[in-house]
C-alpha cells in the first residue's frame, strides 16, 4: 500500500512548479493501493501543487430529443420516450467514470465547480479557467490552463481518459457533435460534444517519449505539458485527419467523423 509520503515524494520528483496548474486524471485502481484512498491522494497532490483541476462530467443529465440535426451520431427518441435524466446542479455527483478522486475534489470545501451541465470541471486555484467555460465553449477551461502553462497528470490511466485530446480535436477542426442536457430552467443544447476516445492511445507511438514519468508502487504516472501536447496533436490531425480514430467498424462516432472528413476533403483542404 502506498502512503501519503510515497505519493508526495513521487509527485515532487515530477518537478512541476507549484504555481503552475495541473489537470489531473486519476484511476480508481490507484486509490485501491493507497492508505486512506482519495483523501490521502488529494492531500498529497495539494501539498505538491497549488492549483488543481479535474473533470467532473455528468452524463446522467443528458436528454435525447425527438428530432435534431442529421449526421449527429445519435438515434433520436421516439414519441412517448421517457427520460430519466437528472437535473444538473453544482452539487450533482459526477459520473462514475470520472473516478473517486474527482468526486473527492468536487466535495472539497474550498473547491469550485464550473456550470456546464455535461462537461463541468472542478478545482482549487483555477477560477480563471472555470469562469471561462460556457455552453458554446465547453473546453475553455483547458484552453485557459494551457495559456497558463498547465500540465496534464495521468495517474494509473491512459490517453482514453485524457480530455485535453478532445480539446485538441476541436482546435484541429475535427467534426463535433451536439447533445442536450437538463438544467433547473430547461433543456439546453450543448455543442462540441466529445467523440470516441478508444483510439487515443495511438498517441503513445506518435509522440516523442520525452514526458516526465515514473512509477508510484505499481502504477504509472505521466506528466505532459498541456500546451505542447495540444500543439503536437493538432499537427498529427492536420497531417492525417483520420488519426486517433478507433478501429471498431460499429463505432457511430468514428464512422461519422470518417464520413464527414472524406466528404470535406473533396472540396476544401483540411485545416
Amino acid at each position: 500500500m502506498n502512503s501519503y509520503r510515497d505519493l508526495a515524494n513521487g509527485f515532487r520528483q515530477l518537478n512541476v512548479p507549484s504555481h503552475q496548474p495541473v489537470l489531473a486524471h486519476i484511476s480508481n485502481s490507484v486509490l485501491a493501493d493507497i492508505k486512506g484512498g482519495s483523501d490521502t491522494l488529494l492531500a498529497a497532490l495539494l501539498a505538491t501543487v497549488d492549483n488543481v483541476m479535474m473533470p467532473t462530467f455528468t452524463f446522467q443529465t443528458m436528454v435525447i430529443p425527438r428530432t435534431g440535426p442529421p449526421n449527429n451520431a445519435l438515434e433520436y427518441a421516439i414519441e412517448g420516450h421517457e427520460t430519466f435524466a437528472e437535473v444538473f446542479t453544482e452539487s450533482l455527483f459526477s459520473s462514475p467514470e470520472m473516478g473517486d478522486a474527482a468526486e473527492k475534489l468536487r466535495s472539497h470545501p474550498q473547491a469550485r465547480r464550473s456550470s456546464h451541465p455535461i462537461f463541468s470541471f472542478c478545482g482549487l486555484g483555477v477560477d480563471v479557467a472555470l469562469n471561462a467555460q460556457s455552453l458554446s465553449a465547453p473546453w475553455a477551461p483547458i484552453q485557459k490552463l494551457s495559456e497558463l502553462d498547465g500540465w496534464i497528470l495521468l495517474f494509473g490511466c491512459d490517453h482514453t481518459l485524457n480530455c485535453t485530446v478532445h480539446y485538441a480535436e476541436t482546435v484541429a477542426g475535427r467534426k463535433q457533435f451536439i447533445r442536450w442536457a437538463l438544467t433547473e430552467e430547461k433543456v439546453v443544447e450543448c455543442p462540441h460534444f466529445l467523440g470516441c476516445s478508444k483510439g487515443f492511445n495511438a498517441l503513445d507511438s506518435l509522440l516523442e517519449d520525452s514526458s516526465p514519468q515514473m512509477w508510484i508502487g505499481t502504477h504509472h504516472v505521466r506528466l505532459f505539458s498541456m500546451k505542447n501536447l495540444i500543439r503536437d496533436i493538432v499537427e498529427i490531425l492536420q497531417n492525417d485527419p483520420l488519426a486517433l480514430l478507433c478501429s471498431d467498424q460499429g463505432c457511430v462516432y468514428c464512422s461519422e467523423v470518417k464520413r464527414w472528413t472524406t466528404a470535406r476533403a473533396h472540396w476544401i483542404p483540411f485545416r
